[in-house]
C-alpha cells in the first residue's frame, strides 16, 4: 500500500518520532532504520519492515525505487512524505529520504549456530552506540560468526548504532547475555577467550587465533571487568609506539579481528578469489 503523508500529526509519523526513545522501542518491539545502505542490508537479511517512509526530494542516488519495490515485496506500507514531514522523523542532519520501522529481533545464546572453529567478538559494557555500531561493522567485514554483547550499557537498536553499523547489525548474528552466562556458554563449547587489554605482556600477533576463539573487549573507560580478565585463556595487547597508551575500543576490536583474519586466511579464502578482498 502506498500512502501520501503531508502532516506531521499523522499517527505513523508520531510513532516514528517516539521510537527515537529507547523506552518506546522496548515497549513497541520496533526500531528505526534510516538510510539506503542500512535498509538494503536489513532487507537482504530478511527483515520485514512494517512501514517505509520516503521523500523523493531528498533522494541522493538512482537506486531508491528498486529499494522501495523490495520493501513493498517484504510487506511494508510505502509512506510518501512531504519534505518537512520526513525531516521531522529523521534523526540525521542530512537525510537521504529513506527510513523504515521494523521489528526488533532478540537472539539468545541458544539461537547461535557456530562452525567448528568460530570467530566471535565479545563486547562487555560498551556505552557508546557509535562504538558498538563500528564494532558490528568490523565483525561483519572480518567474517565473525557472532557478536555477544555482555551487560550492555547501550541499546543495540539505538538508531545511532544502526547508523554506525551501516546496517551490519542485521547481517551479523548478535545476542545479548550476562557475563556469567556468556562465559559458561563459551566454556561448554571449548572456545578460547582472548582478552584485549593494554596491560598484557603478549602482543596480539603472537597469539594463535586459528582455532575456536572469542576476542573480548571492554568498556571505553575501564576496559574488561575482573571477571573477564580472570576467565581469559590469554591476555593480549596491541603495540602502542607513541605517547597514547591505548586505542579506542572499536579500533582495538577491529585490529584484533583482522589479526584473526590474517591467521585464518588460507582456510577462509573463497575459491573464486585469488587474494584478500579489497576494503574499497
Amino acid at each position: 500500500m502506498r500512502i501520501r503523508i503531508e502532516s506531521a500529526r499523522n499517527e505513523r509519523v508520531k510513532l516514528a518520532v517516539r521510537l527515537r526513545d529507547r523506552r518506546a522501542r522496548d515497549e513497541e518491539g520496533l526500531t528505526l532504520i534510516e538510510g539506503y545502505r542500512e535498509n538494503l542490508r536489513a532487507l537482504e537479511a530478511g527483515v520485514r519492515p512494517a512501514a517505509f517512509f520516503f521523500c523523493r526530494d531528498l533522494f541522493l542516488g538512482s537506486n531508491e525505487d528498486d529499494l522501495l519495490r523490495r520493501a513493498a515485496a517484504a510487506g511494508a506500507d510505502l509512506l510518501d512524505c512531504a519534505e518537512p514531514v520526513f525531516r521531522r522523523i529523521s534523526y540525521r542532519d542530512r537525510p537521504d529520504g529513506l527510513l523504515s520501522i521494523a521489528p526488533i529481533v532478540r537472539r539468545t545464546l541458544a539461537d547461535l549456530i557456530l562452525p567448528a572453529a568460530p570467530l566471535l567478538l565479545v563486547v562487555e559494557s560498551v556505552e557508546k552506540p557509535g562504538n558498538l555500531g563500528t564494532m558490528l561493522r568490523s565483525a561483519d567485514a572480518a567474517g565473525a560468526d557472532a557478536v555477544v554483547m555482555c551487560d550492555p550499557r547501550t541499546d543495540l537498536y539505538n538508531p545511532n548504532t544502526v547508523r554506525a553499523s551501516l546496517g551490519t547489525l542485521f547481517t551479523v548474528p548478535v545476542t545479548v547475555a550476562s557475563s556469567p552466562e556468556a562465559l559458561s556458554w563459551l566454556r561448554a563449547r571449548k572456545v578460547r577467550i582472548l582478552a584485549g587489554t593494554p596491560s598484557a605482556e603478549r602482543l596480539h600477533f603472537e597469539c594463535d587465533m586459528t582455532g575456536p576463539v572469542a576476542i573480548a573487549v571492554g568498556a571505553e573507560q575501564y576496559g574488561l571487568s575482573a571477571l573477564w580478565m580472570g576467565a581469559a585463556d590469554e591476555r593480549v595487547r596491541i603495540p602502542m609506539l607513541g605517547r597514547c597508551d591505548s586505542l579506542n575500543v572499536a579500533s582495538a576490536a577491529t585490529l584484533l579481528l583482522y589479526e584473526a583474519v590474517r591467521q585464518r586466511w588460507p582456510s577462509r579464502q573463497d575459491s573464486t578469489t585469488s587474494g584478500p578482498p579489497s576494503s574499497a
